[in-house]
């Protein structure tokens, strides 16, 4: 299991949301891309970048900084949401370094996308299963839906998915935990590799996930980190 930090992009600056609402922002640096150079300098194997603007415009809004960082990393692991809902804005990351997209509305509003670009660009398309009380929510975490996780990713059975990134939107970005119980009956419930992502900031959380016996790839830390919790390789040794 490796710890995955966090990169949440809004006007060209790192922020962090609470429960994924823009007006509730906290700044943690002007320059991402000098975050990037930090998360990777200490360790990280993986960046997980968000677009938060593009999420609620549905197209990128902060793609001269995310691709700025593609650039600068080439040989490092990137992946990227927010705002990918179509096959251009997927070649637009895919074709210019980013490693894996993540997407969430057109899973549920238009999942022949993701059979075009799962065929395209095998190994590089993440699902993103954002709930809030069992509900997956679309277009930013501001529309409702009436689907729950595990039956979206029944109907996606014949797509090929790299990992899924399950998030409980009222535990994100709070510091009260994640929610372990559903991330793990989701894992238990699909071969796909599950990051899990929202609310971790102790160290004895990820000790939790990472003792959980199942096929977790990751943990997303956002504030945590940034808010030092807990230091990125205190959060690397406990995940291993």
């Amino acid at each position: 299991m490796i710890i995955i930090p966090a990169i949440d992009i809004k006007s060209g600056k790192c922020v962090r949301l609470k429960e994924g609402k823009m007006d509730q922002e906290t700044i943690f640096s002007e320059h991402p891309i000098d975050m990037a150079g930090q998360w990777f300098a200490k360790g990280a194997e993986m960046l997980h970048l968000v677009d938060l603007d593009g999420a609620i415009q549905g197209k990128p809004v902060n793609q001269e900084v995310i691709l700025e960082i593609a650039s600068e990393f080439k040989n490092n692991v990137i992946q990227v949401g927010g705002g990918i809902r179509n096959l251009e804005s997927a070649a637009l990351y895919l074709d210019s370094g980013i490693s894996r997209i993540v997407m969430g509305t057109s899973a549920i509003k238009e999942p022949e996308i993701l059979r075009q670009l799962s065929s395209t660009y095998p190994e590089s398309i993440v699902l993103a299963l954002d709930a809030y009380e069992g509900k997956l929510k679309t277009e930013g975490w501001v529309e409702e839906s009436s689907i729950a996780p595990l039956d979206l990713l029944n109907t996606l059975s014949d797509i090929k998915i790299s990992s899924i990134i399950y998030t409980d939107i009222s535990k994100d970005g709070m510091m009260s935990g994640p929610n372990v119980e559903a991330t793990v009956e989701l894992a238990r419930s699909t071969t796909i590799p599950v990051i899990a992502s929202g609310g971790v900031s102790s160290l004895d959380h990820i000790r939790e996930l990472s003792k959980s016996n199942v096929n977790l790839e990751g943990v997303i830390c956002g504030r945590s980190l940034y808010e030092n919790a807990f230091t990125l390789e205190e959060a690397i040794t406990e995940a291993q």
